[in-house]
């Protein structure tokens, strides 16, 4: 079991990975609710099942073991104590304080099957699902209007925020929106139950009960040596730093983490919606970034401590040092013209999936990258994404690499 997790770069040959086929969650989306969910749009879910269903084939069709996080986690809660564990735990973390309804909604969720106890806790529970027998506080009889008694969630199926392998072990995230937060809680009980998991000793790198957010799709493994992180709307500076301690006291090969500052707007949400690395020496990038772009550095000091300076060279001269190349090439979405980049990096132009070396996955629409990718002789596997673009995430964020072949 000591293989059964590695990453140890962005584009080793992608062997295990973990998804989450759009569920019913999406159908709980409502237009007055889209802010509070994070959504812009609803995307309509027969489609979005199918787009997502061609990049789960696609995937296998280049020998990649999918599984499934729904399914992971009814598997890890099999023991009925944990299962019990886990919902009191979900419902403490929705924010349910009526007593009446926290035991009116824990025997409705503890009465169904596993499998559909978890499909209910990612769809949300409706007002009017469940109903308490007697009120036993003011808190029972003042609910407000809200449709929900437990939200539900949309951006589940966007896999690589809650969690991120990095090396042999584990960053349970910290998430910055309160709407997001449950979902790391699925994969603490993967970590804490599940028979591969608890089988395979994983470290973990970082913990969701920290008070500082972090959040996968702004981390990026470059190389064994190297990681680049941003600091975006949702990484903090803080976050990065704990991280960065944890990883360098344990005995890992990372040596130097690149922490991208970029802007803090929904726009360039994480770093992987505006970066992504495409081969050994190959890049994504929304040129929209680059003139304001800051990179920092943070290594390992002395007597434990970090050390952390300010990398004033280009961008291009910041990756050949760090991965020890004589030169990169940053192939920018859209191919830099600002119309099309911007239209296209709004459909995550730049958020690539890399399967192997210079082998991604990307969203079909936007077909004017994906052209000068091609002809950069990068091999591009487009996916269809109508649908699942209206979340604001690509095929990077919408896969967590379990295991890559490590690079020689």
């Amino acid at each position: 079991m000591d293989s059964f997790i590695n990453v140890t770069s962005e584009i080793g040959r992608l062997k295990k990975v973990m998804l989450h086929r759009p569920g019913r969650e999406i159908e709980n989306l409502v237009p007055e609710y889209l802010g509070r969910l994070l959504f812009d749009d609803i995307p309509y879910l027969k489609v979005a099942r199918e787009e997502h269903d061609r990049f789960a084939e696609i995937l296998r069709e280049n020998g990649v073991e999918v599984l499934y996080l729904e399914e992971l986690v009814s598997e890890a809660i099999d023991d009925e104590s944990v299962r019990k564990e886990f919902v009191e735990e979900f419902l403490r973390e929705s924010g349910i304080t009526s007593p009446g309804y926290t035991e009116a909604l824990s025997e409705y969720l503890l009465s169904m099957s596993i499998r559909d106890m978890i499909d209910a806790a990612m769809t949300g529970v409706r007002r009017g699902e469940v109903e308490i027998r007697e009120p036993t506080s003011l808190v029972d009889l003042m609910m407000d209007e809200y449709p929900f008694h437990l939200d539900p969630m949309p951006n589940l199926y966007f896999t690589r925020d809650p969690g991120s392998i990095l090396g042999n072990g584990l960053s349970l995230n910290r998430m910055r929106m309160e709407a997001r937060r449950r979902e790391t809680i699925f994969l603490k009980y993967i970590y804490n139950y599940h028979k591969l998991f608890k089988s395979s000793n994983i470290p973990l790198w970082y913990d969701r009960t920290n008070l500082f957010p972090i959040e996968g799709g702004d981390i990026l493994v470059l190389s064994d040596k190297v990681l680049a992180i941003g600091c975006s709307e949702r990484t903090s500076a803080e976050g990065i730093e704990h991280l960065a301690k944890n990883l360098f006291d344990a005995p890992t090969t990372f040596e130097r983490i690149l922490v991208f500052e970029i802007p803090k707007i929904r726009a360039f949400m994480h770093l992987d919606t505006v970066f992504t690395m495409l081969d050994y020496d190959k890049f994504a990038i929304h040129p929209g970034i680059q003139d304001p772009l800051s990179v920092y550095e943070v290594t390992r000091g002395s007597k434990g401590a970090l050390k952390f300076r300010k990398n004033t060279s280009s961008l291009e001269d910041i990756l050949k040092d760090a991965l020890n190349l004589p030169a990169v090439e940053l192939i920018k979405c859209g191919g830099g013209d600002l119309m099309i980049a911007g239209r296209e990096q709004w459909n995550d132009g730049s958020n690539t999936l890399a399967i192997a070396p210079g082998v991604v996955i990307t969203y079909e629409r936007n077909y004017i990258t994906n052209e000068i990718l091609d002809k950069k002789g990068i091999k591009v596997l487009p996916i269809p994404s109508s649908e699942l673009s209206r979340g604001r995430g690509g095929p990077r964020c919408m896969s967590m690499p379990i295991e890559r072949d490590s690079l020689t």
